[in-house]
């Protein structure tokens, strides 16, 4: 049987304050992503092919913070983090501060296949994406007029860096995917445009595997969304993992302790998404809203805003 997990950020507002038509318009969106995974797994394929199909729809959507209607540099430039990892194997590729790759979690991809390293990151990255052949774009590419708004009114403000890396208003943030396929395989993405008004070249949780990432196939895969630099601080999705390899809780346990209890004691927000090595299915938050939604095989594909 099959599993799989997406999320598209945990929001500061509820969903209340989007409007039924753009609460709508979000469900959709969550929607086309998780119908892509779900159609890889459907015909046998892997738990890597499904989070990379799910994610690289969720870059495409331009109401998420990852790929086209990313957030913002203070610069007004657009810089891109993903990852994706296997649990076969602990497999994983990850990418940073890329600007002109349409879909960062397919070069990331790459960097699993077809490199014998982790990270890349920069220019590196950059010269890596056209070797490789990944499509490519103008930076402007993944503006938005709602991004381009927010990182105004952050300006106006004088709100040089925003405390959670989602955007404060309308669109919500970081997108992931967790997969256990037919063959009991997990895997796990997940991309971002990080902390709207951020410095050039800050990097957040999403792609470093094991804090915004990460995915064994023996225990659980987990993505995160959220504060990054304290999800970064607290190793946060191999927290996860690490809580039921060694301590011996259930998945339910491991993310229940993490997000109520942990990080709120260190004032820290987000949320995240996991599958356990059975294809459970644990999501959880402590932000007013996330974006989710998952589906099991011979199950109906189910979305949520709350």
């Amino acid at each position: 049987m099959y599993s799989l997990a997406i999320h598209a950020g945990a929001g500061a507002r509820p969903p209340s304050s989007l409007g039924r038509e753009r609460e709508q318009a979000f469900h959709d969106g969550l929607l086309r992503a998780l119908t892509a995974g779900q159609a890889v797994l459907e015909r046998q394929g892997s738990a890597l092919d499904a989070v990379e199909a799910s994610v690289s729809v969720l870059e495409d959507e331009p109401l998420f913070n990852a790929g086209r209607g990313a957030v913002l540099t203070i610069d007004g430039t657009a810089e891109l983090d993903a990852a994706i990892m296997d649990g076969e194997g602990l497999r994983a590729g990850a990418v940073a501060a890329v600007r002109t790759v349409r879909n960062p979690v397919r070069l990331a991809r790459r960097v699993l296949e077809d490199t014998p390293h982790v990270f890349l990151v920069g220019d590196g990255a950059e010269r890596f994406a056209a070797q490789a052949g990944i499509e490519r774009v103008s930076n402007d590419y993944f503006f938005t007029p709602e991004r381009s708004a927010q990182l105004e009114a952050l300006r106006r403000e004088g709100k040089f860096l925003a405390a959670l890396d989602e955007p404060p208003v309308g669109s919500q943030g970081t997108v992931g995917a967790v997969a256990r396929d037919s063959h009991g395989r997990l895997a796990a993405a997940t991309s971002t445009g990080g902390m709207n008004g951020k410095r050039p070249g800050r990097v957040g949780d999403s792609p470093v595997i094991g804090a915004g990432t990460y995915a064994d196939s023996r225990i659980c895969a987990v993505s995160t969304t959220g504060h990054g630099e304290w999800f970064l601080r607290t190793v946060q999705a191999y927290d996860i993992a690490a809580r039921m390899r060694y301590g011996g809780a259930s998945l339910e346990q491991a993310v229940t302790d993490s997000i109520e209890r942990r990080l709120p004691a260190l004032g820290a927000s987000g949320g995240l998404i996991a599958i356990d090595s059975q294809g459970g299915i644990v999501t959880r938050h402590n932000t007013p809203a996330m974006f989710r939604a998952s589906v099991r095989g011979g199950e109906p594909p189910r979305t949520w805003i709350d």
